[in-house]
């Protein structure tokens, strides 16, 4: 062989090399994974793979090292004793079958549902991510796995037709009134006595001692909010660990 020719040939072998490495990483801020995708799920070196929903992941500047200590869940309810992994400074690691659910409009830009006394039948507040609950929605019940215990979410009835919001909490006992949906990634409620403008409308009002208290929105949704709450929509997320990150696009997610 000539040596235009080996030239040519290596030239050549180098191209494929390139094209099979350009094949397998994603470029900077591009997608690398989610429900469907065929694409490279590799990002290139100083970036990680962020999972922002589960049809779309994304190549983000920076690294991830999560440290983890497995710690056994009670037996029994709604994680069906399933062991979780608990990461250090955040929250639980993300069982397989449940989702984070949170907000993603500011004031409560990316704080997560869960119970005001963690754990318990209370108050359903968003909180911080690193005590962020986990949940899934089956048979019209919205469930939080509570240390391997299900905690049903129930909405309070509705007084009269002037009563514009009703507070949900977390009992023991399944509710009987009303159901929960995803909607997309969307959490959904609705009853067949009460007519809503928007199914996907909620209301975050403090209490009097500042936790952030969750409300069904039976009124128009970024309309005649009542005084000191706010309009909020809340979504599940599926990363690995409940993040405050805020991330491309996270109007949407």
């Amino acid at each position: 062989m000539t040596l235009a020719k080996k030239s040519s040939a290596l030239a050549s072998a180098c191209l494929l090399v390139v094209g099979a490495c350009a094949q397998s990483t994603a470029p900077q801020w591009g997608q690398c994974g989610g429900i469907g995708w065929t694409g490279a799920t590799a990002c290139p070196s100083g970036w990680y793979c962020s999972v922002s929903n589960p049809y779309y992941s994304q190549c983000l500047q920076g690294t991830v090292t999560v440290t983890v200590t497995p710690t056994t869940s009670a037996g029994g309810g709604g994680g069906g004793g399933t062991p979780t992994t608990t990461a250090s400074g955040g929250s639980s690691t993300l069982a397989p079958g449940y989702s984070f659910i949170r907000a993603v409009e500011d004031p409560n830009f990316h704080k997560y549902l869960q119970s005001e006394v963690l754990n318990t039948a209370s108050d359903a507040v968003l909180g911080s991510p690193g005590t962020a609950s986990q949940f899934q929605i089956t048979g019209g019940q919205l469930i939080q796995n509570a240390n391997g215990t299900p905690l049903y979410a129930v909405v309070e009835s509705r007084a009269n037709s002037t009563v514009m919001k009703l507070k949900m909490s977390w009992s023991t006992t399944p509710t009987t009134a009303g159901t929960f949906v995803f909607s997309g990634d969307t959490v959904e409620w609705s009853i067949s006595t009460i007519a809503r403008p928007q199914n996907n409308a909620w209301l975050v009002c403090p209490d009097a001692q500042g936790h952030a208290d969750v409300y069904i929105n039976l009124g128009p949704y970024s309309y005649q909010t009542p005084a000191g709450c706010a309009d909020e929509t809340i979504h599940a997320y599926t990363g690995a660990t409940a993040t405050a990150r805020r991330d491309i696009d996270d109007s949407e997610n």
